[in-house]
């Protein structure tokens, strides 16, 4: 039977001022050859719920060496289709969250998920067109615009019984998170605000953050409420737990294996 949460493991990629993503295999490649730059992690979520199928942020859109697109692939080897899935929930656009909206078929770019609502905050898709920032690639969004498909929100609320959205700001001005009530689970998405587990034991305000005071302080409020709540949290940038249920002690946050 295929599994409730899924990580769609694409790959691992360092990025610099060009923002362009370059995979990065630490057998091979050594981060000394590629100064001034970030190394990433990055991986999409599917989670089935009760009446969804619903992908989490869709990674870089890039393709295997066989030339199939990564994240389909990924989706086919977790036991579905790519026109299964009934809503894409994008915490932000930045090209490492939102490349694999669409693909390249014989030359030219489609919606990767053809029979999907695709959620989006609204200020995140005016941003997105305001061209004051390269993390962005309009041209995959005209793609969306033309569809139909677009869903765009505004502020927080739900979506449905089982999936809601809170505006957070933080990394960027407009980016949300996602909650999702799955048979046996509360989802918790962070995106950017809280990208990997390491990030709530090591407190920093992050420079490529929009307000990175905001977001350390957010990341924190979440890390008590996941502990609180009993939240799985899915880390879209982590290197090693991909989702896990966040808990706490007197020596500060540790996490637990779902």
């Amino acid at each position: 039977m295929p599994q409730e949460i899924t990580a769609l493991f694409e790959g691992s990629y360092s990025v610099d001022v060009t923002k362009k993503f370059i995979p990065f295999d630490a057998s091979v490649h050594n981060k000394a050859d590629r100064p001034a730059s970030l190394f990433i992690h990055v991986q999409p979520f599917l989670i089935k719920t009760e009446t969804e199928l619903l992908v989490l942020d869709t990674g870089l859109g890039y393709n295997n060496a066989a030339g199939d697109m990564i994240l389909h692939q990924n989706i086919i080897k977790a036991g579905y289709k790519p026109d299964d899935v009934s809503k894409v929930l994008m915490t932000h656009l930045h090209f490492d969250h939102s490349g694999g909206m669409v693909y390249n078929r014989e030359g030219k770019l489609e919606l990767s998920f053809p029979n999907a609502e695709y959620v989006v905050q609204r200020g995140e898709w005016e941003t997105a067109y305001s061209g004051q920032s390269k993390s962005y690639r309009t041209e995959i969004f005209d793609v969306l615009q033309r569809s139909g498909q677009l869903h765009l929100v505004d502020g927080s609320g739900t979506l449905t019984h089982e999936i809601s959205y809170e505006l957070t700001g933080g990394h960027c001005e407009f980016h949300q998170v996602f909650h999702i009530k799955t048979a046996n689970n509360h989802c918790f998405m962070g995106g950017d605000i809280l990208p990997e587990p390491q990030q709530l034991l090591k407190k920093f305000a992050a420079k490529y953050d929009f307000d990175g005071r905001k977001a350390l302080d957010l990341r924190l409020q979440y890390g008590e409420k996941a502990v609180e709540q009993n939240w799985v949290c899915l880390f879209y940038h982590s290197d090693n737990k991909a989702y896990s249920k966040v808990r706490k002690n007197e020596t500060g946050f540790y996490f637990e294996a779902v």
